[in-house]
């Protein structure tokens, strides 16, 4: 075989994902939602249900008339503080129902399942943290006090089973309940080339209203997402062109079409200043927090009927486990620290869907196991490419950091974010990790060495590719040092 005939993707990477390819529009509904094609990236494979079978129109009715502000724009049950008893009086256990819910041809309807799993999950929530909303928005300045600490049989069943079905942990979590099957289309025609044409199914607040700070939280992550199929089929054709020895030119043009795709999800993600208001993100925030490290929370929560009643705690919701920066972190061997901080990341693995948990394994071990590091420093033309691919982790991350800074550190004493990690030092964790890894790459293969002249050749050209990145190598390194100063400063405000 020439090198021009190495087939992409490899044809164990086919065996292992063998819909990485399909039409969306032709999968079955037995697969997982998630299911990950290059076309769809980490959003599932097509718009989540919005309605549900006519025997969960009890749990319909709820999340239906459970906002703050309902989509007809008057008060939901939370507005009056009424939802936990609603739930209590009215919902059936609904159990036995999950599992009749099945295709044509016998198998399970795993599309179904995981619209009545995100519903449940959002009961859930508003049941167990209602006490706190209430709390919270009586008296800001005093916290969030206790919220429910059982969670009824006629939820915590149903919602346990769907969990067990989707394997995913039975509590709200970013892709499969508040953001990514949490969409639709205002016109199907359009598709997801427009903001203005996303809307969200569920919300807690006001999100139902499209303009709202919640509803432009989530939907600016799902108008993020949309842009990851390039980034799987970038990813794809770098470890099966090294894997096989194909050209490297090949595997320099995986790296620009994951640096295109990063420029558009980049873009996407600076809306969310305007899409949704920092002053306004604390109110629907007391819903997505999770029972992990929470106050709110400090026995667990008892799921009535479900592992002998002992108290269980999941962490919450949280954009951290998005797929987009943990697949560029196991492509190009992003070393993190030995630290606790770490150890949550690697928690927050179990909270993404089956298929993005296989995939972002698949990528970690045959990056490791091919060495795309080493093999992209190998060139000075790839050595830029690969750093600018670091570039973007770490641009997004430190806008994440700046999120996390003007949306919550500077609005809330409250020391942990929703998913249960440290509000001040997790993020800068993850972030230090990367531009670390810049220095040493550009130190290591691109900076000029002593006693090396420059001359016509060899040297020439990596004196060419060290110019395209010197100011972005000055600015990581300006970046690093303010970083630190930042978090050992709020760490002093907030004594950590």
């Amino acid at each position: 075989m020439t090198i021009a005939q190495v087939p992409y993707p490899s044809p164990s990477t086919l065996k292992k994902f063998p819909h990485v390819h399909d039409d969306p529009a032709t999968m079955s509904h037995a697969l997982d939602p998630f299911t990950i094609t290059t076309s769809t990236g980490f959003l599932p494979y097509a718009t989540a249900p919005v309605d549900l079978p006519e025997v969960f129109q009890p749990l319909k009715s709820l999340v239906d008339r459970m906002p703050v502000v309902k989509a007809d724009g008057t008060p939901g049950l939370l507005a009056t503080y009424e939802f936990g008893p609603a739930v209590e009086s009215e919902m059936p256990d609904l159990t036995d129902e999950v599992e009749k819910l099945v295709l044509p041809d016998g198998s399970l309807d795993r599309f179904t399942i995981a619209a009545i799993f995100r519903d449940y999950t959002f009961v859930a929530s508003s049941y167990l943290l209602e006490p706190c909303w209430e709390n919270w928005t009586k008296n800001p300045d005093g916290g969030y006090g206790l919220g429910r600490q059982i969670l009824p049989k006629s939820i915590a069943r149903p919602m346990y089973l769907c969990a067990q079905i989707l394997d995913l942990p039975p509590f709200m979590s970013y892709a499969a309940s508040y953001a990514l099957f949490n969409y639709t289309l205002a016109d199907h025609s359009k598709g997801l080339s427009e903001y203005s044409n996303l809307r969200l199914i569920r919300g807690f607040e006001r999100g139902l209203d499209p303009k709202s700070s919640e509803a432009g939280f989530i939907l600016t992550h799902v108008d993020m997402v949309k842009e990851t199929g390039a980034l799987i089929s970038g990813a794809l054709r770098v470890v099966d062109t090294i894997e096989q020895h194909g050209a490297r030119n090949d595997i320099n043009d995986g790296f620009r079409e994951i640096l295109t795709a990063m420029e558009k999800i980049e873009e996407s993600m600076e809306t969310m200043w305007g899409n949704s208001k920092p002053a306004e993100y604390l109110s629907f925030r007391v819903f997505i927090f999770g029972i992990t490290n929470q106050s709110m929370f400090p026995d667990g929560v008892v799921y009535d009927g479900v592992e002998d009643n002992h108290p269980l705690a999941f962490r919450g919701e949280s954009g951290a486990n998005d797929s987009i920066i943990p697949l560029l972190d196991h492509l190009c061997e992003i070393p993190m620290p030995e630290t606790p901080l770490t150890k949550i990341l690697h928690e927050f693995r179990a909270y993404r869907p089956r298929p993005h948990r296989e995939f972002l394994t698949y990528i970690r071990e045959k990056s490791e196991e091919i060495g795309v590091q080493k093999y992209a420093v190998e060139d000075s033309e790839t050595a830029v490419l690969f750093l600018r691919v670091l570039n973007h982790v770490r641009s997004f991350r430190w806008r994440h950091w700046l999120f996390a800074r003007e949306y919550i550190i500077r609005r809330t004493p409250h020391p942990t974010a929703t998913g249960g990690s440290p509000i001040v030092t997790w993020l800068p964790n993850q972030l230090s990790a990367v531009m670390d890894l810049m220095v040493k790459v550009y130190d290591n293969h691109l900076a000029p060495k002593e006693g090396v002249t420059i001359v016509e050749g060899q040297k020439d050209l990596i004196a060419a590719h060290r110019k395209q990145v010197e100011p972005m190598m000055e600015l990581v390194r300006d970046q690093r040092d303010k970083l630190a100063k930042e978090v050992e400063k709020w760490c002093k405000e907030r004594g950590v």
